[in-house]
């Protein structure tokens, strides 16, 4: 009697944590995706899109929330200091999520690096140099030449200080000597296209799912791709090497990160509905059309050791370009 007590109540104290685990099921309540910029760039066109495959993968509803400012600090803290449950994420980016801390380490409220875990990569982003219809150049080489002409003249806007876009430009300038205009618009991509259809600003590189409005008006001209390859949708644009800018231009990425400490499972649930979401045909249309490139990582273990590579990267390229940033 007593060894059969004793197995019972054993049995009994198995069965606790089985039930425990059953009420703290993932997903227990609606997912939000948070996005550090304002609607139409490209990293609101892939959250909405992931969100809405997301949904049946994982049985409930998956959000998302733009909360831009900061240079998408506000997004960041917002994911950082959230429960790591798995039910606040954040898709970040190149700028959000490597640049932003680089530069800015030491004068943050949080440490992106060790307070934030990637979940997986999802997409990259090559680029377009273009000019408006209105600036007489219609080459890399004739901007340079231009700008070399009328230091400080050409105009350029970038979704804020410290993103790819303002290290790109940068490098460009340092590297052919001359001397462009950085018009920051951390405000979204309405502000950058209205700017460049009014020619306020005459020279541009960001992602064509960012300019396609523009790019389909005709409002600006593509003249040179970041892409090894030249992209089909502009056979006849060059390369920037081909342009006679070789290792000039990026190819910028968007991934989901979380608070650090999500647990295991958690990571490998959202790790699992987001791959599958990148693999609907609705998705994969629409990134054609955008001149999106899935890349989901193999594991977030892969994601992690990626981005480790691309933050080399970055602190190499900062030291280089100089840039100076206000405290």
């Amino acid at each position: 009697m007593i060894t059969r007590r004793l197995v019972l109540g054993s049995l009994a104290g198995l069965a606790l944590p089985a039930i425990g685990h059953a009420q703290d099921r993932f997903p227990s309540r609606p997912i939000r995706i948070i996005n550090p910029y304002g609607p139409g760039g490209a990293s609101d066109i892939i959250s909405r899109l992931v969100a809405d495959q997301m949904r049946d993968a994982l049985g409930q509803p998956v959000v998302v929330e733009n909360r831009p400012g900061g240079g998408g600090l506000i997004a960041a803290e917002m994911v950082a200091r959230a429960r790591p449950d798995g039910h606040t994420i954040m898709i970040g980016n190149t700028t959000t999520n490597v640049l932003t801390p680089l530069t800015f380490r030491g004068r943050l409220p949080i440490d992106v690096f060790t307070e934030m875990a990637v979940i997986t990569r999802l997409a990259d982003l090559p680029a377009v140099f273009a000019v408006t219809r209105d600036f007489g150049p219609r080459t890399m080489r004739e901007v340079v030449d231009y700008a070399k002409r009328h230091p400080g003249d050409v105009k350029y806007p970038t979704p804020g200080v410290a993103t790819y876009a303002h290290f790109d430009m940068e490098l460009l300038a340092k590297r052919s000597g001359v001397e462009f205009t950085h018009v920051p618009m951390p405000q979204g991509a309405a502000p950058i296209l209205n700017a460049l259809s009014r020619n306020d600003a005459q020279f541009i590189t960001l992602n064509p799912a960012a300019l396609r409005p523009v790019l389909d008006s005709g409002a600006v001209i593509p003249i040179a791709v970041t892409s090894r390859e030249r992209m089909p949708e502009f056979p006849s644009v060059p390369t920037m090497a081909e342009a006679g800018f070789p290792g000039i231009g990026s190819v910028s990425w968007v991934a989901m990160f979380g608070p650090q400490g999500m647990p295991p499972a958690i990571m490998t649930a959202l790790h699992g509905a987001i791959t599958q979401a990148l693999r609907a045909e609705a998705v994969l249309t629409s990134f054609r059309r955008q001149i999106i490139t899935p890349a989901p990582s193999a594991t977030p273990d892969d994601g992690r050791t990626w981005l480790m590579t691309e933050v080399d990267y970055w602190r190499r390229l900062i030291a280089e370009t100089g840039i100076e940033l206000a405290a």
